[in-house]
């Protein structure tokens, strides 16, 4: 919630992405291929379709390279609801945003190392314990489990092949979600 606060009160490139990650799950690679061609305000939908990669280089001058690649999985390829606090964050930061690229201020795609530097520096300003970029999506799954989204639903949000990478990786019931699970029990004594 903290981190929240803080990237709602000025939008940025950095803090668009990161709100993106918090209500989509979407991955690091994904937030940095992001164009607004990828997002349909009117559909309130999310298009994943492009993820940055880095390969072995073939120019022979450096060892490795970014490009704009597809997702690596037919499952990671998808489309993605856009939650209203979400939609209503985009349609502000729409307004003032100059390149193709939803987290990128030049017509170029950010570097995910580059973009993962600002998200820790923001993590700093918010005086925030230092969380990998992937704890967003960690963070978006538990919230949508809490909140009761079906594991069918949340799975393929996150471009899982199956229920069951979803629920191995990401769905860990807390003590209070088994009390509250047990609880039902007591609808039977009735």
């Amino acid at each position: 919630k903290a981190l929240e606060q803080h990237i709602s009160a000025e939008l940025t490139p950095t803090s668009i992405g990161i709100l993106i990650s918090l209500y989509t799950g979407l991955r690091i690679g994904e937030i940095c291929a992001l164009c607004w061609s990828d997002i349909d305000l009117n559909a309130r939908t999310i298009y994943v379709r492009h993820t940055v990669s880095r390969i072995k280089s073939t120019d022979g001058n450096s060892k490795t390279e970014l490009i704009l690649d597809e997702p690596k999985t037919a499952s990671s390829k998808r489309v993605v609801p856009i939650p209203s606090p979400l939609f209503y964050a985009l349609v502000e930061y729409r307004k003032d945003a100059t390149s193709i690229y939803v987290v990128s201020s030049t017509d170029s795609f950010v570097s995910p190392r580059t973009y993962d530097a600002r998200y820790h520096r923001i993590l700093s300003d918010c005086h925030l314990e230092d969380l990998n970029y992937h704890g967003l999506r960690h963070t978006f799954a538990t919230r949508c489990i809490e909140a009761g989204v079906d594991v069918k639903s949340l799975s393929e949000i996150l471009g899982h092949a199956n229920v069951s990478i979803t629920l191995n990786t990401y769905v860990h019931s807390s003590l209070e979600m088994k009390k509250s699970q047990l609880e039902k029990l007591t609808l039977l004594s009735v």
